[in-house]
């Protein structure tokens, strides 16, 4: 082992230089493994082909040159441009954000404590080479539960992956089985994950959609940990490493989340940006460097931002509809928005705004009730939607009262 392997320095300059090229695997670009095959010189590596946006909101989709690729509007889940979205392809370290997401689950709900110690088994062990990501925990040591979420998210540890699995599930397969099951729960329908890390294996994939669908996970539900997506560095047992997110280093708007490579996988990267209220998540799969994926997700979040905006449909305090309600002692409630609503459209055009009240809306109808939702269209299409909320309550009317209501309803009056 280099003792450069272990030296932000390098990483560092090629920052400064606007080139990140890796030397050594803990600086790499967030390998699950790097094959130990010849090294291609340029002339041998193919440049990737631009793949134009096959479906997007608005016009003059982006060309990327990445197998895969996706930008998502945070606040809504809509995809606003994409190629290849549900195509099942190799994630390689991308693999690691469900299992820091399980981790994260299970400490918001208390199944795991930040000072947990957690065992490193032979198994989990790095053996402290340089042919892949390691958070380099001694064998059979112990390490506490936060470090290992700092081992997994910043240095992209193998070792941590499979240590915390072990932990949480007994095994790493026993884990991909929990971490299955909250793919599905999310709704992540071209996944399915082997392992923890993202080590090469035929039947372990996920799709630009589902991926972006866990990144908007982890933002949302994550929020006490999602911060530490954005560290530059983590220091372990001496050692200091960097993250290979390039972007954390030259785009302050950006503040997470994960990059990935193998020789199967090519380079990878997720990442979430936010700018005058508005964030947006990219998706890049399967380009060629590390460089060209930092330089696609630029281009993405520059194309995004320069292309939509947020607007606000309706004020919260504004009375959108005032319903009739059957059987009550008041023949209407009123009703508007629950909390503050935006949502993304293109640049420059307009939102129209329609109601949908539950159809025979009966009393008693309480306060804060949801009796409806408010959908947003731009251009024709919907673009969101937000709850309708009853601002009173509508107490049920007495027996004379409601016969006399349904003697009129009969007769139409």
């Amino acid at each position: 082992m280099q003792l450069n392997t272990f030296s932000i320095l390098p990483v560092v300059i090629a920052i400064a230089a606007g080139v990140l090229v890796p030397h050594s695997e803990s600086f790499a670009a967030s390998h699950a493994v790097k094959q130990a095959t010849p090294k291609k010189s340029k002339a041998e590596t193919p440049a990737q082909a631009p793949v134009a946006g096959d479906s997007a909101v608005a016009g003059g989709t982006p060309s990327i040159p990445a197998k895969a690729w996706l930008l998502m509007d945070f606040d809504s889940g809509e995809v606003l441009a994409s190629a290849n979205p549900d195509e099942p392809l190799p994630p390689a370290s991308l693999t690691k954000m469900m299992t820091s997401f399980l981790v994260e689950q299970a400490l918001r709900s208390g199944k795991l404590k930040k000072d947990d110690l957690v065992s490193v088994s032979q198994t989990a062990w790095c053996r402290g080479s340089s042919t892949e990501s390691c958070m380099y925990l001694p064998l059979n040591s112990q390490a506490t539960v936060i470090d290992i979420l700092r081992g997994i998210i910043v240095q992209s540890g193998n070792d941590a992956s499979k240590a915390i699995a072990e932990h949480m599930a007994g095994s790493e397969e026993g884990f991909a089985k929990l971490m299955n099951a909250e793919a599905k729960r999310l709704g992540m329908t071209n996944t399915n994950f082997v392992n923890a890390t993202g080590l090469p294996d035929p039947a372990h994939k996920a799709s630009a959609r589902d991926l972006a669908i866990l990144a908007r996970a982890i933002i949302r539900d994550s929020s006490d940990y999602y911060p530490i997506y954005a560290e530059r560095e983590f220091k372990y047992n001496g050692i200091k490493q960097g993250n290979r997110n390039a972007l954390l280093y030259t785009d302050p708007t950006v503040d997470g989340l994960k990059t990935g490579h193998t020789q199967e996988a090519g380079y990878c990267l997720v990442t979430s940006s936010k700018r005058n209220g508005m964030r947006l998540i990219t998706v890049i799969l399967n380009t060629n460097s590390a460089q060209a994926r930092a330089d696609e997700t630029r281009t993405l979040l520059g194309w995004g931002y320069s292309n939509f905006e947020k607007a606000t449909p309706i004020q919260p305090n504004a009375v959108v509809a005032t319903p009739k309600v059957s059987f009550g002692k008041a023949d209407t409630v009123a009703a508007s928005l629950g909390a503050p609503w935006t949502v993304t459209v293109p640049r420059g055009q307009q939102v129209s705004t329609s109601v949908q009240v539950k159809p025979d809306l009966e009393a008693p109808v309480a306060k804060g009730a949801v009796i409806g939702k408010v959908v947003a269209q731009s251009n024709g299409k919907p673009v969101g939607e937000t709850p309708l909320i009853a601002q009173a309550d509508v107490e049920r009317a007495g027996f004379m009262l409601r016969s006399w209501q349904r003697v009129a309803k009969l007769f139409g009056k």
